[in-house]
């Protein structure tokens, strides 16, 4: 007992060292000078992903609550085959108003052949061409657009010129010849 008794106070008689992380600090101090720059990228990179994986999982949650293996295997039939409608009503509607534009295509390719066979037939009896066509131009613009016509405007106005100085069309100052002069 003496021996243990004399174990504990030699263990009583050592001072209680401090137990702190100092011993780290020039390890962790190297480490920083050496790949700071590193950590912190990758540090700003962890974050944002994590950001970003977050939001997705919220708007994931909100989207759909329910579970889809807990949904009633009736109502996804009925959602699918409403879906399948809706895309086959779709389908048609974009086949008719493609039909419909062949069609109109095919009309005005008719239309030009017939206004090409009008000007040969009107070439070889030696009459113009080009009275017809304009009318026939005219009448198709005519039908096609109801656009009014509306008169352009000139684009300068009063005749001012940035070129010829704050003037206007008044200015009466022209450059010299060049050359020498024609005195003697």
């Amino acid at each position: 007992m003496e021996a243990q008794d004399g174990a504990r106070v030699r263990n009583e008689d050592v001072p209680p060292q401090n137990q702190d992380l100092s011993f780290l600090l020039p390890a962790v101090t190297a480490f920083l000078s050496e790949y700071g720059w590193y950590a912190a990228f990758t540090c700003v990179g962890v974050y944002l992903l994590l950001q970003h994986l977050r939001k997705n999982r919220s708007t994931d949650s909100q989207s759909s609550p329910v579970s889809t293996s807990s949904q009633d295997p009736d109502s996804v039939v009925r959602r699918q085959v409403a879906l399948e409608a809706s895309r086959r009503r779709m389908q048609e509607e974009q086949d008719a108003r493609a039909a419909e534009l062949r069609e109109r295509q095919q009309r005005l390719e008719e239309d030009k052949r017939r206004q090409k066979i009008e000007m040969w037939d009107s070439m070889k009896e030696g009459k113009s061409y080009k009275g017809k066509a304009q009318q026939s131009t005219e009448e198709a613009t005519s039908s096609s657009s109801l656009r009014p016509k509306t008169d352009k405007k000139p684009l300068r106005n009063s005749g001012y010129s940035p070129l010829s100085g704050d003037g206007g069309g008044t200015c009466s100052w022209r450059p010299g010849r060049r050359g020498p002069s024609a005195g003697g």
